[in-house]
């Protein structure tokens, strides 16, 4: 079994993992996840999206979030563009690095951009050169790889013709993703194993969401094909709008304890990482669903009984 030496978990949580929740977190609270997600040792983070809040309301406030995040040396901070207009404000709110996004299904691309895939490419032709130009980094994102809510299966030569059009554009990276968790092992290695094919690896990423528990058996897949950097989100945060019984992210706990487990570094503090997330779990009002911080916090729990009961 052959596994890379080192990984970088390329964190989603503020952006992907807040825009499915009910609740209106305050940029205050935002920004002290941010904070703690950095403390914890991670270097590429998702900070916001510049969608129209009338789309994704409780990310209303990413140009507050922008400027008032602290960033430091050697740190990439990224925020999701939909469009020329998005990518404006995100520039003149201090971003370095952006990400654009788009699905290989026809019919989820027009029910998360309003747009066929071939007017998102050409929208795209508006957004990432200009970025470019302004030496502002651009990732992509390509929904719905694996299976889509609403046409089901997808044509894997179709996901390796538009990440070959991606990087065409000029994005530095393009996280191959699970938007409704329906992958399995074998259909990872199948998609993957094309795509790598045609791109090379340093230039792939994953993203898989946790719908059917599946989501570690395909990052480790995806491992052994020598892809390097994984998305994920603190606690297990998130959700698609607009991708119906889409789960949370793969938490960033869980995939970081079996990186460490089998000996791969991510340069991040796990103890950490887990308070960033308990962390957001007050500020969220819901318990969240990463299985590696339910074992912490009932550890935590069971020793305070003990110390409690050897105390009275």
């Amino acid at each position: 079994m052959k596994l890379p030496a080192a990984v970088t978990i390329y964190e989603v949580g503020p952006r992907d993992g807040l825009q499915n929740e009910a609740r209106q977190v305050p940029t205050s609270d935002k920004i002290r996840f941010i904070d703690a997600l950095v403390a914890a040792g991670i270097r590429d983070i998702e900070i916001t999206s510049f969608v129209s809040p009338k789309w994704i309301p409780q990310l209303a406030d990413a140009a507050e979030v922008s400027r008032g995040v602290a960033r430091p040396t050697g740190v990439r901070m990224s925020a999701l563009v939909p469009n020329r207009r998005g990518l404006d404000t995100a520039l003149a709110s201090g971003m370095k690095e952006i990400a654009v996004f788009m699905s290989a299904s026809e019919t989820h691309n027009k029910k998360n951009v309003n747009r066929t895939i071939r007017e998102t490419l050409a929208a795209f032709d508006e957004v990432v050169p200009h970025a470019l130009a302004q030496k502002v980094s651009v990732r992509a994102y390509l929904s719905t790889c694996f299976g889509c809510p609403y046409e089901g299966d997808v044509d894997p030569d179709r996901v390796v013709e538009i990440v070959e059009r991606l990087r065409d554009l000029g994005v530095y990276q393009v996280s191959v993703s699970d938007t409704i968790g329906v992958a399995n092992p074998a259909q990872t290695e199948d998609v993957l194993s094309r795509v790598i094919a045609k791109v090379p690896l340093e230039h792939i990423a994953v993203h898989f969401h946790d719908t059917q528990g599946t989501a570690l058996a395909n990052c480790f897949v995806a491992l052994t094909l020598g892809v390097t950097t994984i998305d994920a989100a603190a606690g297990g945060l998130g959700g698609c709008p607009y991708a119906p019984g889409a789960s949370g992210n793969l938490a960033t706990e869980d995939v970081v304890a079996m990186l460490h487990g089998m000996g791969v570094t991510t340069g991040i503090d796990l103890d950490k990482l887990t308070e960033a997330s308990r962390t957001a779990a007050t500020f969220v009002g819901h318990e969240l669903p990463s299985k590696y911080l339910k074992a912490h916090l009932g550890k935590q729990a069971r020793a305070r009984r003990r110390a409690e009961h050897g105390s009275s």
